[in-house]
């Protein structure tokens, strides 16, 4: 447009159209850098904290956590541990090993004599099978003691005096007592000598064995 003309439309009232503003530079384009950076871990130096926590622990060892050394360092409350709490340490904890073996082995030979007499138990009701003298007719009581308490078995005139003898002996067994032959009672005897209950020796005075005459009276409160 020339000059004239646009002093007419000046003188007219018209005004020129304004410039466009240019936008401020911001600090990435005064720097030369890109302005739109995309996102994600920043360039440059890395992470002086992530740097290190790579690093490996490079800490003397009596610079470490307390407590994580040899033994008498600090405690959980920060008291260090004397040498003599060590030695009670110790101490404590050889009694109780020594404690619990003894345990175990008082267990184990509880056990093994529990087997031991199971078996004879076994072995001995083998050998006295069948072979039991005891009378159904008999009705002399014999009494003895046996386990601590009077106990006593019914025979007939002749098996008293067999019994009385030393010919006969009395074995226990499940609860019942048997009348057998001297023979048999020392066989029972050796094989399991806790079922005797009742070995005359003949040659032992008569005051010795009161319940051997069947007119001794034994109070019944004394019979079980």
């Amino acid at each position: 447009m020339s000059n004239s003309l646009r002093d007419q439309l000046m003188g007219l009232g018209f005004q020129p159209a304004p410039k466009p503003e240019r936008p401020a530079p911001s600090k990435d384009d005064r720097r030369g850098k890109p302005a739109n950076r995309p996102a994600g871990k920043p360039q440059g130096r890395p992470d002086a904290r992530s740097a290190d926590a790579r690093k490996p622990d490079q800490r003397k060892p009596d610079q470490r956590r307390p407590g994580s050394g040899k033994p008498g360092g600090p405690r959980h409350g920060g008291k260090p541990q004397s040498r003599e709490d060590i030695d009670l340490a110790k101490a404590y904890a050889i009694r109780a090993q020594r404690e619990k073996d003894e345990r175990i082995a008082a267990e184990a030979a509880k056990q093994e004599e529990a087997r031991k007499r199971r078996e004879a138990r076994a072995k001995l009701s083998e050998l006295v099978k069948d072979k039991a003298l005891n009378d159904p007719a008999a009705e002399i009581a014999r009494h003895f003691p046996y386990g601590g308490k009077i106990k006593r078995i019914y025979v007939n005139e002749a098996q008293l005096k067999a019994l009385n003898a030393g010919e006969l002996g009395v074995l226990q067994m499940d609860g019942r007592y048997l009348l057998v032959t001297a023979e048999l009672l020392a066989q029972a005897e050796a094989t399991f000598a806790p079922s005797v209950a009742l070995k005359v020796d003949p040659d032992a005075p008569a005051a010795d064995d009161p319940y051997a005459d069947p007119q001794y009276q034994v109070p019944d409160d004394l019979v079980w």
